[in-house]
């Protein structure tokens, strides 16, 4: 094999694949032992007697040290990637591994670090250790070194998690090409063997996320219409709900409470993951495990009984898949194919559910579950992968385009939000605006770049902050603020501004921020639809209230111009009432009666603006640049709309 091949990697919470393009068709790599997956199990051995660095195992060979050592074991590390140390908290109660006792858990951006016998981890790190496990099983199958991947994130994961694994890739010794979206790689994969145009719903629901993204095929083109999801949602939930019934019955029947023995519990999620599986192709598992006090804990579970437990968690994967649904501006009809993916797909509950979302028996249709559920994703990154490494033949036609799940945008005069990016936009993704200022003679501007769908930007996630500094005083309209937004291949944010009439330039690229909870970012739309129209009630006062305060500013220096002495008495007294009424609402709630008082008053200007610009182009003729005759004319007529204006710190 050559070297430098591109391989695609599915770094997934219970188990992770690495990929490859075998002629026009993509091929997992199996590992040392045979077995194409990767358990997504970190372990660190005893510390040897010399004192020298205890060594790191991966795979099949941490999971047996799962249950003789399990405070030296690290899994589902996925659920903690670009998570701060207060996010983190719940999720550690259900599992084995601690946080280092050093860590300021009160600091809400710190990155956590794993407490694994003598030595502590971050999440990135635990990762990489996967990934590198990964990279020698593809230089062993390929006899050649691997330096290039593309990895799989959920659709639903946010920039600081993308980063934290992008950080993970470095870290392994790989160079990231393109972090592509779970749903996305699996249509890639199965894209392969379907010339056909149509509607896709990709339904991901894996170990320890939940993705649903709808996708049309067409000219060789995956577009991705919309995406949502879960992303504290899998088949871990399900074992943690089992498990934790099981210690319940266990303590309650046999008096005996297994939580404190980490050997003992991780014994019984090991039989309780068992029995899930069985679950999906059995009608009845049993329970038989020999408690620390020698008698036995045997229990029979039917399949009904199992699926009426998991019930609640299933039904939260209906509420992303209507709004998504929606967001795509379809009907349920018009998916034409739906493609599960993850582990967790095979339960027969899951696939009922998933019928019902879609309508799929009442139109003669079935899910495609024709490749390996696991293995899916990994197949469309290797696809991706080849595509990115310029070799691809069959494939070379095929274009893929993800969309980002949220807005993107800054903030303006007054708090309110002005987007750039709208939400589901196709990635890579570049959109420019132009803003001014607010305030006379303002030599900086702060951008504050936020995410979210609410109008308000403290109702938003604030991504990053930085200054448009050395902005020469000019009056408040008159500066020209470039902001550009750019959105990468692989999801990063770019973020630059210019003022166009003195060159000065800024630009940020948004660092991962730890500070949002998962409850968070995947309330974020639903949080916007149920506070709609409360929202933009507030944002048109907002805008309202600036409108009026921008006009009266310019009145009230009307007087000082030349071309007021030239108004009769009555125009001047109607202007100076309008202007008294426009004073008194503007301090009210009703946007619609501020926004009547300011049109009146902007009517009763119209002449006195006329008579200004026959001032300014007399100055013209008479000597006067037209540049300087424009900056005087902008001194005195109405800036641009006040939403236009960036907010100066």
């Amino acid at each position: 094999m050559a070297e430098g091949r591109v391989v695609g990697i599915d770094l997934g919470t219970t188990n992770s694949l690495i990929a490859y393009m075998q002629g026009d068709s993509p091929v997992v790599i199996p590992g040392v032992d045979g077995s194409n997956l990767v358990p997504s199990i970190v372990a660190l051995d005893p510390m040897p007697a010399d004192g020298s660095r205890p060594t790191v195992t991966v795979g099949n060979t941490a999971r047996k040290a799962l249950i003789e050592t399990p405070e030296r074991v690290i899994y589902s590390v996925k659920r903690l990637m670009g998570r701060g140390v207060s996010e983190v908290q719940a999720e550690l109660k259900l599992f084995p591994f601690r946080l280092a006792a050093d860590v300021d858990a009160a600091n809400p951006n710190e990155v956590p670090r794993i407490q694994l016998g003598e030595m502590t981890f971050t999440p990135p790190e635990v990762s990489a250790y996967i990934l590198r496990q990964l990279k020698r099983n593809a230089e062993r199958f390929f006899g050649a070194p691997v330096t290039q991947a593309v990895i799989t994130v959920p659709a639903y994961f946010n920039d600081a998690q993308r980063q934290a694994t992008k950080d993970a890739g470095r870290m392994a010794g790989l160079e990231v090409l393109r972090l592509v979206n779970e749903p996305t790689a699996a249509a890639l994969a199965y894209g392969l063997d379907r010339e056909k145009e149509g509607v896709i719903a990709v339904y991901d629901f894996g170990g320890g996320t939940f993705d649903i993204s709808i996708l049309k095929l067409k000219d060789g083109i995956f577009e991705v219409l919309a995406t949502n999801g879960d992303t504290h949602l899998g088949g871990d939930d399900i074992d943690n709900l089992l498990l934790a019934i099981a210690l319940d019955e266990i303590r309650n029947d046999y008096g005996i409470d297994l939580r404190p023995h980490a050997d003992a519990v991780q014994a019984l999620r090991k039989a309780v993951i068992e029995a899930k599986i069985e679950l999906s192709f059995k009608d009845t598992t049993h329970f038989d495990i020999e408690l620390p006090n020698g008698t036995r804990y045997q229990r029979e579970i039917p399949r009904a009984v199992f699926e009426d437990l998991i019930k609640p968690i299933l039904e939260r994967t209906a509420v992303p898949c209507k709004q998504v649904i929606a967001d795509a501006g379809i009907n349920p009809e018009e998916i034409g194919e739906v493609v599960l993916v993850g582990g967790s797909t095979r339960i027969p509950a899951v696939r009922r559910q998933v019928d019902a979302i879609f309508h799929l028996s009442t139109r003669g249709k079935k899910p495609h579950t024709e490749l390996n559920p696991d293995e899916v994703v990994a197949l469309g990154a290797a696809v991706q992968a080849e595509i990115l490494g310029g070799s691809a033949k069959s494939t070379e036609d095929m274009l893929l385009l993800d969309v980002t799940p949220l807005s993107l945008g800054i903030e303006a005069l007054g708090g309110v939000v002005a987007r750039i990016i709208p939400r589901n936009s196709t990635i890579p993704a570049s959109a420019t605006e132009h803003f001014t200022t607010g305030v006379d003679g303002q030599t900086n501007v702060a951008i504050h770049v936020l995410q979210g769908e609410r109008e308000l930007a403290t109702d938003c996630r604030s991504l990053a902050r930085f200054d448009l500094k050395g902005i020469p005083p000019m009056s408040a309209g008159m500066p020209r603020i470039e902001v550009k937004f750019l959105i990468a291949a692989d999801g990063i944010l770019h973020v630059s501004a210019r003022e166009q009439r003195s060159g000065k330039e800024a630009q940020i690229e948004v660092k991962p921020t730890y500070g949002l909870t998962d409850e968070q970012v995947e309330s974020m739309i639903l949080d916007s639809f149920d506070n709609a129209e409360a929202d933009f009630a507030k944002r048109l006062l907002i805008e309202a209230r600036l409108e009026a305060e921008t006009i009266l500013a310019a009145v009230e220096r009307a007087p000082q111009h030349p071309a007021w002495q030239k108004l009769t008495e009555d125009e001047k007294l109607t202007i100076d009432a309008l202007k008294s009424v426009l004073q008194i609402v503007s301090t009210g709630e009703d946007a619609n009666v501020i926004r009547s008082a300011t049109v009146s008053l902007d009517q009763a200007t119209r002449r006195f603006a006329e008579l200004m610009m026959e001032e300014a182009v007399t100055s013209a003729i008479r000597g006067k640049t037209m540049d300087k005759a424009g900056e005087d004319l902008g001194d005195e007529i109405q800036a641009p709309h006040p939403m236009a204006a960036a907010e100066f710190k």
